[in-house]
């Protein structure tokens, strides 16, 4: 099996200074760790750089797409789950573990693809016409150690090693401390595919649908749209400064981009290690030190938020159970408290022993989409969300990371996500609904979800006049 080759090199202080030098190649990428965490392992620690794949695979449904460097395409009518783990199987190697992504696969997995996991009903209409799935295999790969402030060159020889090598070193090369500026431009009208009505409407329905013992939670979530009148990656920019988060990331996929601050981590895999951090229980960040303090210790002493957040947990030992040895399953951290911008989280850690032979992509099966953006039960509560959200939710709540061709993975769910294709910038954000829930409140709390995206979009929140489509 090839072993890639790892060397040190130059840059010029900060990873956005270096992906801006490679931002514009076909299908780049920039996981970026844009808030430091001491709280929980290397979340936080590394950012990684990529563009210009081998092989770029795509799917809608079961049609799936092969893009090949050089021109070649082959279609396919099959699961995505299949062609993918035969794809990695295919590609995999043996790493030093020097740093945990030196070569693999990059890209987003949308919550739809929950149809190839269980047998759920299709009502919502699907209105932007996204792929499913979008993953880019990189044979070179940039990773920044922020702890180090170090930068290094992986490339595995796929299919030419020095050449590749040649290539990046020349692109990197390029890179310039301060990076570009940009201009603001404001963007257009606000607008929601839900009224306030409209929605608090849907979560009197799921609280109906609780009282009659269908569920305990259902996450329900409305769509914000804007016009966006700038590049994209000058939205991120600001968006990785008004809204640092731990899993943020940038995905530049042809006609669609993806510019993420996720909190949460999904699935994190190294060897048989898996480990999951769901996020359940939301207040917003006061005015000064004296609010932030009791917005505190409200979250902390609220026995619905302290409900909501062991019944996600619960699932989550659930999902993992089924592919980790027995007993190996555990809560090590229950209902931390973490800060952000214009928040604070409860946040807990399951993890396990995953039994042998289990791979990345047994791993998505088996979890996906994540307990904490559906509710419990998870199908019962993903066929009410399919019924009470209007369209499809692509790629908000999927998954967006990376999976190595060693087996490793790491991967947040698509939250505080921008979504821009066709000139539109569109970002969702929800709520868990259970049987005493506010609807006032619930309203609300979508609202302080994505302050840190009103920001970076220049929208005050004073001045937000939100329409409904």
């Amino acid at each position: 099996m090839p072993r890639p080759i790892i060397e040190e090199i130059d840059h010029p202080g900060a990873p956005e200074d270096l992906f801006a030098a490679i931002k514009d190649l076909p299908y780049s990428f920039f996981l970026d760790s844009s808030l430091s965490s001491q709280t929980f392992a290397d979340a936080g620690r590394y950012s990684f750089l990529g563009g210009d794949p081998f092989l770029v695979f795509k799917s809608k449904g079961d049609r799936i797409m092969l893009e090949w460097r050089g021109g070649k395409i082959e279609h396919l009518t099959s699961d995505p789950f299949i062609v993918l783990k035969d794809l990695f199987d295919r590609y995999r190697v043996d790493t030093e573990k020097e740093m945990p992504f030196t070569a693999g696969g990059v890209g987003y997995f949308s919550y739809d693809l929950k149809r190839f996991i269980e047998e759920l009903p299709d009502a919502a209409k699907d209105d932007l016409h996204l792929y499913d799935c979008v993953m880019g295999f990189y044979d070179c790969v940039i990773t920044f150690d922020i702890l180090k402030k170090k930068a290094y060159l992986s490339s595995l020889g796929l299919p030419e090693r020095e050449n590749r090598l040649k290539y990046f070193r020349a692109r990197i090369a390029l890179a310039r401390a301060g990076g570009q500026a940009y201009n603001f431009r404001p963007s257009g009208e606000l607008r929601s595919n839900f009224s306030k009505e409209a929605y608090i409407d849907a979560i009197e329905k799921a609280k109906e649908y609780i009282r009659r013992g269908d569920i305990y939670q259902v996450n329900l979530s409305q769509r914000f749209e804007v016009e966006l009148k700038e590049e994209p990656f000058a939205l991120y920019s600001r968006l990785r400064k008004t809204n640092p988060a731990p899993f943020s990331s940038y995905l530049n996929f042809d006609d669609l981009v993806i510019a993420s601050s996720s909190p949460e981590r999904f699935l994190m895999k190294r060897g048989d290690y898996i480990e999951t951090r769901p996020i359940k229980g939301t207040r917003p960040r006061g005015r000064d030190a004296s609010e932030d303090a009791m917005m505190e210790r409200e979250l902390l002493a609220s026995p619905k938020d302290a409900a909501e957040h062991l019944m996600i947990v619960d699932l989550e030992r659930n999902d993992l159970g089924r592919i980790c040895e027995y007993g190996s399953v555990k809560v090590s951290e229950l209902n931390m408290l973490e800060r952000y911008s214009t928040v604070f989280h409860l946040v807990s850690v399951v993890s396990g022993k995953l039994t042998k032979g289990i791979g990345p992509i047994d791993c998505m099966e088996a979890a996906f989409p994540g307990g904490s953006i559906t509710g419990a039960p998870k199908i019962r509560s993903m066929e009410i969300i399919e019924e009470l959200e209007p369209v499809k939710r692509s790629v908000y709540t999927g998954a967006i990371g990376y999976i190595s061709f060693d087996g490793s993975m790491d991967t947040s769910i698509a939250i505080r996500t921008f979504v821009i294709s066709g000139g539109k910038a569109y970002f969702q954000a929800g709520g868990g609904i259970v049987a005493d829930s506010d609807p006032e409140r619930e309203y609300e709390e979508t609202i302080h979800k994505v302050k840190g995206l009103f920001s970076s979009l220049g929208i005050e929140e004073k001045e937000r006049e939100i329409i409904s489509i």
